[in-house]
């Protein structure tokens, strides 16, 4: 409950600091140009418009995105166009006279503003402000990226949807302050009562040359597959407000790749520090970002460091983490930081994490969990001064989606109940599988013990079943005995064919160590329903993972 409470909270922050993002330059003098006629309580209805119709237009956008096959890019600069179509309006009296009349006309408060159209009431103000909101999503989209990580960790949409009414609040804070200091403008000097056209005027000239600022911003990292120009900007985007000095690197049990290595060493290089486990695939996908990056910047001075924090027991012996670094291809430090201290250090509740250190040894930018793979190129880029330039770029789509099903533990320490069966911890127990298996919810059938991490099957043909929903399962699996275990696989209680990704052969799992396996890869995102029924006892099952 109180890292839901900080997390809603951290929004709210996020959403506030927008104030000094160009992405809120348009949306300011629109606010302010909306608030100038009208009640006292037209601002007020502004930003509630805003705020609800954010908060309910960020919740399902990316499900009706993916849904109808919209292209984002497409949207935001849609977005601006709409922006500038406004601006014209506003420039022009009687186009902003007219937009006024239809406006008070759709949302039925003609008849309460014939005798004076310029002022605008409650409803029309909601309908405002509901407008900006639809104008204004799309173009927030590298900013809203933080907060819709944070949304796809919550185990519950009601918890996700306060994220971004917590984070809308935020930013629609500064606009009613802005817009109620615009009307008290007004009031107290008469200049802005005689120059109103003129004044509306200037600010649609803002809002057009704010959108030619962010268009160009748009433009100024240019990312792609195969040989491409990348650009790097003038800036470091998403920076930390207050950069603060790089943690040191402690508590390492083991290095691979590379002597023990300290910060202080590292001195006029610029650092990316990598949280990760081999088993969690999350991570995984951001290996071949990580594995370019360093392959196409270790000349100019960049140090990639993974440090290796396990999720699960069998992360910490050194020979798996060697096995799997030698499997992925890994050729950077990697640092087995089985006792979390360097975790700890840095504050870290996330896998992956990333921290990007500059040449002074502070940490100047953070990110958690996949994505703005573009954004952390283009700092590290600006960190080493590397200006635009032919280079081979890895940069792809990201592998998850807002939508999907999370990832699902099935140990108690950390199952939810709510998707969860009902375990009884550290004895073994029978289960049977429940009639009906909502979204994201989790079944038992037959003997099973639950243990802090896992369960543990303790009888042939004891089955797992999960409703998901996906592109792509992943299920992190080990074995308690020194037999292989055949697990048999079925989705939507049929045998896998097309649907088998590359650990399942004829419909089997082979499991003869802890390990993830790769389960199931689908064409599209889809419900499905996966079984799993182990040959015999003894198979431990982790984890559920997905990608989109």
């Amino acid at each position: 409950m109180e890292e839901n409470l900080l997390t809603v909270a951290l929004a709210f922050i996020e959403g506030f600091a927008l104030i000094i993002s160009p992405c809120i330059l348009p949306i300011l003098p629109i606010v302010l140009a909306g608030s100038l006629s009208g009640s006292r309580v037209r601002p007020f209805g502004i930003i509630i418009g805003f705020v609800v119709s954010f908060s309910l237009l960020a919740f399902f956008s990316r499900q009706l995105v993916q849904y109808a096959g919209l292209n984002l890019d497409l949207l935001r600069y849609l977005s601006y166009s709409v922006l500038v179509l406004l601006a014209i309006i506003m420039f022009f009296t009687s186009l902003s006279e007219r937009f006024s009349y239809l406006v008070n006309r759709l949302i039925g408060e003609s008849r309460f503003s014939q005798a004076n159209p310029s002022q605008g009431g409650f409803l029309s103000a909601l309908f405002f402000g509901g407008l900006i909101a639809i104008i204004w999503t799309p173009c927030a989209g590298p900013i809203l990226a933080a907060v819709i990580v944070q949304t796809v960790l919550q185990k519950t949409t009601i918890i996700s949807f306060f994220i971004l009414l917590s984070f809308a609040l935020g930013a629609g804070l500064p606009m009613l302050i802005i817009a109620l200091y615009g009307m008290q403008l007004v009031k107290t000097f008469q200049f802005f009562k005689t120059k109103a056209q003129l004044f509306r005027k200037i600010l649609a000239v803002i809002i057009i040359l704010a959108v030619a600022f962010m268009v160009y911003q748009d433009t100024a990292l240019t990312t792609g597959t195969a040989t491409t120009t990348i650009k790097t900007a003038n800036y470091l985007e998403d920076a930390l407000w207050i950069p603060y000095k790089a943690p040191p690197i402690e508590g390492i049990e083991a290095w691979i790749n590379s002597k023990p290595l300290q910060l202080s060493q590292l001195e006029g290089k610029v650092v990316l520090i990598d949280f990760w486990t081999y088993s969690c695939i999350n991570c995984l996908r951001t290996l071949p970002y990580l594995k370019g990056w360093y392959q196409k910047y270790q000349k100019d001075g960049l140090i990639v460091i993974g440090v290796h924090s396990p999720e699960f027991d069998f992360e910490r012996k050194a020979t798996n983490v060697e096995q799997a670094v030698k499997r992925y291809g890994i050729t950077y430090p990697v640092a087995l930081d089985n006792q979390f201290v360097t975790w700890r250090n840095y504050k870290n509740n996330y896998w992956p994490a990333h921290y990007l250190i500059d040449k002074n040894g502070k940490v100047v930018y953070e990110h958690f969990g996949e994505g703005d793979y573009d954004i952390t190129e283009n700092n590290i880029r600006y960190l080493l001064r590397i200006k635009s330039a032919a280079v081979p770029s890895f940069l792809g789509e990201d592998n998850y989606s807002i939508s999907q099903t999370p990832e699902t533990y099935l140990g108690y320490y950390r199952a939810d109940k709510d998707v969860s069966p009902a375990l009884v911890k550290d004895t073994e127990n029978q289960y049977q599988f429940p009639t009906q298996l909502p979204v994201n919810a989790w079944g038992l059938q037959g003997g099973w013990k639950a243990e802090a991490h896992n369960i543990l099957a303790t009888q042939k043909d004891a089955a797992v079943k999960i409703h998901f929903k996906a592109k792509q399962v992943f299920v992190v699996m080990g074995n308690a005995t020194t037999q292989p275990i055949n697990v048999k696989v079925l989705l939507n209680n049929a045998l896998l064919t097309a649907e088998a990704a590359s650990d399942v052969h004829n419909s089997n799992i082979v499991v003869n160590k802890d390990s993830l396996y790769e389960v199931i890869s689908l064409v599209n995102v889809s419900e499905g329903v996966l079984e799993l029924i182990a040959s015999s006892p003894g198979l431990r099952v982790y984890t559920f993972t997905f990608g989109g």
